[in-house]
């Protein structure tokens, strides 16, 4: 598995429209600068992810390219003009979840209609846990084990995919699937990065007991360690409370004492953790590809990770670069 990721949610219109011509141009300089992991889902822009992704690597005869998509949500058509509530910059299509073994495997064909493949690396189920679902949570876990994942495991089975597992940002939902379904790998956004590592830590020495890959997203947490002079403000995908603000000018304070760029960090922490195999980074441009790339390979000094340490702002025992 790479061990960078082009995370392809803003390319699907998150927040704010992205051309086709710009979205390409960013796959584009990705590929070109060595990114081989592609992560993308139905849900991003309600298909449009998946298409320009598709169209991209295609284009670029892109056959070492590890694509990442996920099940569990049906695209439908919504109504013309009508904003979307998740988000996402398009009308006239929306999601509904749909847990079910017909469901799944609607889902994973027009995937693999839009993405221009056979097949695909990685497929994950999308969204499961309780701040998702809420009281429907014990109800769609029930199907999540009993229908959805056992249909990804026969797609596995039958080459249509190479790994299986979940796409979730809830360190509970982890571990209620985890210890009750065989499954390859998990993607977990936001919960185990530079800011915030204490909640993650039993799902990960979980992970590494059973050989599950975590795949490491949002290690910006929402852009909120993604600038190099200052923290965002966003966090978690809503505007950051004081606390956490503060937490986060505390990191920029001891990066910038030892002459380092925080995105750079934040990037190359998650991967010093056994269980993590993989970092994925939103990239909406050419630009952001190359600051990626950049970050992921920048020289960080020893000195850092103990400073922060000494500073209370790394959890004891986490494993550092």
């Amino acid at each position: 598995m790479p061990t960078l990721g082009f995370g392809a949610a803003a390319i699907g219109n998150l927040y704010t429209a992205v051309t086709d011509e710009a979205a390409g141009t960013a796959i584009e300089e990705a590929y070109r600068l060595g990114v081989r992991l592609f992560d993308t889902a139905p849900y991003y822009g309600y298909g449009l992810s998946e298409q320009r992704v598709g169209y991209a690597l295609d284009s670029l005869h892109a056959d070492d390219a590890v694509i990442s998509t996920k099940v569990g949500r049906l695209i439908v058509p919504g109504s013309q003009g009508e904003p979307s509530a998740d988000g996402f910059a398009v009308s006239g299509r929306r999601a509904i979840f749909d847990y079910s073994r017909g469901g799944i495997l609607r889902s994973f064909e027009a995937s693999l209609r839009r993405l221009r493949r056979g097949s695909v690396d990685v497929l994950l189920l999308h969204d499961v846990g309780r701040g998702t679902h809420g009281e429907r949570h014990e109800e769609m876990l029930r199907l999540a084990l009993d229908e959805a994942l056992p249909a990804m495991a026969q797609l596995k089975a039958s080459g249509a995919c190479r790994a299986i597992g979940i796409g979730v940002n809830e360190q509970q939902a982890c571990l209620e699937v985890m210890t009750r379904f065989d499954i390859d790998c998990i993607l977990l956004a936001g919960r185990y990065t530079l800011l915030e590592q204490e909640g993650a830590a039993e799902v990960l020495a979980e992970a590494a007991r059973r050989g599950v890959g975590i795949l490491a997203g949002g290690p910006f947490n929402s852009g909120l360690l993604a600038a190099a002079e200052a923290p965002g403000a966003m966090y978690n995908y809503r505007p950051a409370d004081e606390s956490t603000l503060q937490r986060a000018r505390d990191i920029y304070a001891v990066c910038a004492a030892e002459g380092v760029d925080v995105g750079a960090a934040a990037l190359q922490f998650p991967l010093a953790h056994p269980a993590v195999v993989s970092v994925i980074a939103g990239m909406r441009s050419p630009a952001e590809a190359a600051s990626a790339v950049g970050r992921a390979r920048a020289p960080i000094p020893v000195t850092l990770w103990r400073k922060l340490r000494e500073a209370g702002l790394l959890t004891v025992g986490a494993p550092t670069p």
